[in-house]
């Protein structure tokens, strides 16, 4: 589904990537987990196409970054991150938001096909958002616009689905609802690139784990196998007692230690 071969990036005088491989194949839904800077965003960026590294190549849904058309292959890949939630309007309708989706537009100028209405309510209706169907966009909570902008993804039913910190910014409550929807993604057949800080988002729904530190890929494989105590003390450099819970992995500060 997706294979990154030596991806470097140089800026100036930083080195962002250095020497970066990893293949991930169809039916696994992985996380890239790291610290901030460690480069998680960079390698999103150039799964979907908008940054090239400065050697190394991506390929992605069998398509070879630099010899395709772009546009074509964006159409098969569903994208939540910070930036998109920025260019949409706060005074549309939820549902048309989320119609969209099904047209990779930022917003409708022109009649709306029933078809197409239907979906996004339906959709709507499955987040437990549709009482909000015909609210403003902008009168949501912050948890409520990222699970419509869940529901607007889903519009094309991508066959792939790369999420960019979806619970950054979220309450206990809020994060939980969130990450209950993005759990229930086992049931589509579409694969999962979710970006985190955060271990404890690591829900079942997840097969594996690639761990980026400074640039460079620390870690990647099954997430049992990956995460444990010995690998995150290395990359957060923090004393760390990691435990496994109803299906997710729990971190735990052990005392002393601490950088000062």
């Amino acid at each position: 589904m997706i294979r990154l071969e030596h991806l470097t990036l140089r800026r100036e005088d930083s080195l962002i990537l250095d020497d970066v491989s990893l293949e991930i194949q169809p039916g696994e839904n992985w996380v890239i987990l790291g610290r901030n800077g460690s480069g998680k965003t960079t390698l999103l960026e150039m799964m979907t196409g908008y940054l090239f590294p400065s050697s190394g190549s991506v390929t992605v849904l069998g398509h070879t970054y630099g010899e395709v058309d772009l546009r074509e292959v964006r159409k098969e890949i569903g994208y939540i991150g910070p930036s998109l939630m920025e260019k949409l309007t706060l005074r549309d309708p939820v549902w048309e938001v989320v119609a969209t989706g099904a047209f990779a537009y930022l917003r409708f100028y022109q009649r709306i096909p029933q078809e197409v209405k239907e979906k996004a309510l339906a959709l709507l209706e499955d987040m437990k958002l549709g009482p909000l169907a015909h609210h403003a966009f902008g009168s949501l909570s912050q948890g409520e616009r990222k699970k419509a902008m869940l529901a607007r993804c889903l519009m094309v039913d991508p066959k792939l689905l790369i999420m960019d910190e979806p619970c950054a910014g979220l309450d206990l409550y809020e994060r939980e609802k969130m990450l209950a929807e993005v759990d229930k993604l086992r049931r589509r057949d579409t694969g999962v690139v979710y970006v985190t800080h955060h271990v404890e988002e690591i829900m079942p729904l997840f097969t594996h784990v690639a761990l980026i530190h400074g640039g460079r890929l620390a870690g990647a494989g099954p997430k049992e196998e990956v995460l444990n105590e010995d690998m995150l003390n290395r990359v957060y450099d923090l004393p760390i007692a990691l435990e496994w819970a109803y299906g997710r992995p729990w971190i735990k500060m052990k005392p002393g230690g601490i950088p000062s």
